[in-house]
């Protein structure tokens, strides 16, 4: 079946799109991707097709991706609703909400760890194939957050609400509010103010935000990213998870990518929206992660930080890439559900 993408359109645009870009390099303009910075790369994907060419047509590649070990039990439960002829938006939010509920996940929604005043906070954003996009964050007090999101993204003309705010319309939207805090939470937070460290060393849990991107049986592109956010943090303090262009963005055009680690270095580079744009410039999903890893690196310290970057384009092709080794990612597809080590920038 062929991608609910309407060709006819994408043929008519594509031209007033090369205008736009030739007419800003030749006045001197924002060159927004050198494509020297990729050209001399490996790349299990080394062709070069530019992302927006109408006339390649997306493959029935169905296909879930998404961050870290929990994403292992994610991608089932996304991928037993793409068997059954749901969408991709439906895959990604149910895959999400498998860590979301599990207590033993504590850097995701119910038994997150808190924040260094005892408040598990969370955020979560979702976005579809047309643009259509939703978000909460500093929420409290309710369990699914990538639900709540959802909501917005339908019944609000907004994109983000934040904490009190956000509550409040959880409530309306008759979700039920859930003690977040765990046992086993709080003895962590207790232990941690006597050591007052700040910062756990980086994959010390090995898991973290979960991005889960995913495209469905008619070429639809979808993701989610949800969190807890970085554990004893500052009461107030929002990571790149809920910002639609940070912690994920996804382009049905052309692809969809999610980011994980420390957010404040996310959120400096727009970074899912960089990697999805680098592969609308003609970058591979493999490339445009390690372009973006790069870009991290370049500009910010590295040395105690980790990010990882997963990408999706729309023929099903993957890409994973982080700064520091210890980062994988769960691959699910007909036939194939494992786990993976992505390779990193640094030894």
């Amino acid at each position: 079946m062929l991608p609910t993408t309407n060709t006819r359109l994408l043929k008519n645009a594509l031209p007033r799109r090369r205008f736009l870009r030739q007419g800003l390099l030749a006045a001197g303009g924002l060159a927004l991707i050198p494509q020297q910075s990729w050209a001399n790369q490996d790349s299990p994907s080394p062709e070069m097709k530019p992302a927006m060419d109408p006339i390649a047509k997306p493959q029935n590649a169905a296909t879930v991706l998404s961050t870290w070990n929990h994403g292992m039990p994610a991608n089932l439960a996304s991928w037993a609703v793409l068997e059954a002829g749901g969408s991709a938006l439906d895959a990604v939010e149910a895959g999400v909400r498998v860590p979301e509920a599990d207590p033993l996940s504590n850097s995701v929604g119910y038994g997150g760890l808190p924040d260094r005043e005892g408040h598990v906070t969370l955020d979560a954003c979702i976005m579809d194939y047309d643009g259509r996009c939703g978000g909460v964050c500093f929420l409290q007090g309710f369990m699914h957050p990538i639900s709540v999101a959802r909501k917005v993204m339908e019944e609000t003309p907004h994109v983000l609400l934040a904490g009190k705010g956000a509550e409040e319309f959880a409530a309306s939207q008759g979700f039920e509010r859930t003690k977040l805090l765990t046992p086993e939470a709080r003895a962590a937070w207790k232990a941690w103010q006597k050591t007052s460290r700040y910062a756990p060393p980086i994959n010390i849990e090995n898991h973290d935000t979960i991005g889960l991107l995913a495209i469905d049986g008619q070429g639809r592109l979808a993701g989610a990213c949800t969190t807890s956010g970085l554990a004893y943090k500052m009461h107030g303090r929002v990571g790149d998870s809920p910002i639609i262009g940070a912690g994920l963005y996804v382009d049905g055009e052309v692809g969809a990518a999610t980011a994980t680690g420390l957010g404040e270095m996310v959120i400096k580079v727009c970074g899912s929206f960089l990697v999805v744009e680098l592969m609308r410039q003609g970058a591979s999903p493999q490339q445009a992660c390690e372009e973006a890893v790069r870009r991290i690196a370049a500009r910010q310290d590295t040395k105690a930080s980790q990010v990882g970057f997963l990408a999706l384009d729309r023929h099903g092709r993957t890409g994973a890439f982080s700064i520091h080794p210890g980062f994988n990612y769960a691959l699910t597809r007909p036939g194939q559900h494992e786990l993976v080590d992505a390779t990193a920038l640094m030894p």
